[in-house]
């Protein structure tokens, strides 16, 4: 598996993010884990970080940590604030007992949304307009963001991850990917403005670079501080690997620690997030109503598949990796030896896994043992609609989750 790697960097040897070292080069990539309650984070939230701390993975991420109230996508989604530090503190902890590190993902869902209740009659993004998500939810327009906006949300991204460090989170991964709020600035399929923050990718990027900025001064001498972007949004008139590029050249030079690279958009190209389509029975079998008719109108828009197609980012991932010298992890299609070996091989500093470590938390403890070692995930996605069942994600082929768990607090020792 390392036979061809510099010895200074293979996947087994240490690697520093600003005030970080991870003990390997392996990620528990964020994914939306349905297990946080009316906003707090639960016991089961804690077992699944733990069991992938435990399993050899050197950092792993909690996922879509709201900054703030209207932040959220949906109610039960973790939101960092005083309220919620107790419960953070018991899963980092737990995480450190096994020696690895914890990241919170901290993110704003801006117009992607589909809380009962806002505190704006409609609700933010890059630009205003039609709001395609709210033609599902009866929010059909939405704003956009003024100069005093973005300042309140910049101070509310500095916030929270002041939050997470004080919970004991040893990185931020601020998400600017997926369709969310800076990834809507980022985007030339939702920013249409003509000021200083839209045009080419370099103006797109001008917020999500002033929310690095505050975050970094509010806890980068104590935390590292990552960002995720898209390497492609895999849709006609959407930003590209040259825009991902010219994005993390930007971000490189503001200070970023390192780039997480993903891709695909939730409403436009959800199956480009993971390098398939949904199965037609979990579009069926989604309780949401909301989200199960998404999935259906994603559906007429989905081009054809062959099957899966492991590294499926890798072609416009180089083209970031070509721009940048600061640390990069490569997501998407990574399930065996081989594959951790070509990203390596390729210049990449780090590896990113969802779906196989939901399968397996113990897939990188595996890695390490045996040279041509495979994950068993089929990429079936099932495990991405589990989130919306009673136990929260889980991957359907290991059974679901226990919902007991997912009821009480992280921490909380009876069930």
């Amino acid at each position: 598996m390392t036979a061809d790697l510099d010895p200074e960097s293979t996947p087994f040897s240490p690697l520093k993010l600003g005030p970080l070292t991870l003990r390997n080069r392996f990620i528990k990539s964020a994914t939306n884990e349905g297990m946080a309650p009316h906003g707090v984070p639960s016991q089961a939230l804690l077992n699944l970080h733990e069991a992938t701390a435990a399993g050899g993975a050197a950092l792993t991420t909690v996922a879509y940590c709201a900054i703030g109230p209207d932040a959220r996508t949906f109610i039960d989604q973790p939101q960092l604030d005083g309220s919620t530090r107790t419960a953070f503190r018991a899963l980092t902890d737990a995480v450190h007992r096994h020696g690895a590190a914890a990241s919170a993902q901290i993110t704003h869902g801006g117009c992607f949304t589909f809380l009962p209740e806002l505190s704006t009659k409609r609700p933010l993004s890059a630009s205003g307009g039609i709001n395609k998500v709210g033609l599902m939810s009866g929010r059909f327009f939405k704003q956009a963001m003024s100069e005093a906006h973005m300042q309140a949300c910049a101070a509310q991204f500095a916030q929270a991850a002041r939050h997470a460090r004080d919970a004991g989170f040893d990185a931020i991964e601020i998400h600017m990917g997926h369709g969310y709020l800076l990834s809507q600035f980022l985007s030339p399929l939702y920013n249409r403005r003509s000021d200083a923050y839209g045009g080419t990718a370099a103006q797109r990027a001008q917020f999500p670079l002033r929310v690095l900025r505050q975050v970094l001064d509010a806890v980068g001498r104590d935390c590292a501080v990552l960002c995720k972007i898209g390497v492609t949004e895999g849709v006609k008139g959407g930003s590209t690997a040259e825009d991902a590029a010219e994005v993390a050249q930007r971000l490189e030079a503001e200070g970023a620690h390192m780039l997480v690279l993903s891709g695909g958009m939730n409403v436009e190209s959800v199956w480009q997030l993971f390098g398939s389509p949904l199965p037609a029975e979990a579009r069926a079998n989604v309780a949401n109503p909301i989200v199960r008719a998404a999935m259906h109108l994603q559906k007429l828009t989905e081009p054809r598949f062959d099957g899966f197609r492991e590294m499926y980012f890798l072609e416009h991932s180089r083209k970031v990796r070509a721009a940048v010298d600061l640390p990069l992890a490569y997501l998407g299609g990574v399930r065996s030896a081989a594959n951790v070996a070509q990203a390596m091989n390729e210049g990449f500093d780090a590896v990113a896994l969802a779906r196989a470590l939901l399968f397996e938390p113990g897939f990188v403890n595996r890695l390490k043992s045996e040279t041509e070692a495979v994950s068993g995930c089929t990429s079936c996605n099932r495990c991405v609609v589990s989130m919306y069942t009673p136990g929260g994600t889980a991957c359907v082929l290991q059974g679901e989750n226990d919902p007991a768990p997912n009821r009480i607090p992280a921490g909380t020792s009876a069930i």
